[in-house]
C-alpha cells in the first residue's frame, strides 16, 4: 500500500497546509492540516514542506494499515 498525497501551498497568514491522503488499497481518502515550513525570514519553503508532509503520510499509511483509519461505515 502507498499513500498519495495532494495539498497546496498556505495563504495569506495560513502557517497550514490542508492535505489530502488518498490510499489506493484499501481505498481510503483522508484529510487533515500539516504544519507548513518557513524559514529563518517567515518565507514558506515549498520543499521542506513537502518533507513534512511525507513524513506525515508515512504515520497515515501505518495507520491505515493497522486499522486506526479506516473507511466509515454508512
Amino acid at each position: 500500500m502507498a499513500v498519495t498525497t495532494k495539498f497546496t501551498k498556505p495563504t495569506g497568514n495560513a502557517t497550514v497546509v490542508d492535505v489530502t491522503f488518498t490510499s489506493d488499497s484499501p481505498k481510503i481518502t483522508h484529510e487533515r492540516s500539516v504544519n507548513a515550513v518557513f524559514d529563518s525570514d517567515g518565507k514558506y519553503d515549498a520543499a521542506a514542506t513537502k518533507v513534512r508532509v511525507a513524513e506525515v503520510a508515512l504515520g497515515v499509511e501505518n495507520k491505515i494499515a493497522m486499522g486506526v483509519i479506516s473507511v466509515p461505515a454508512e
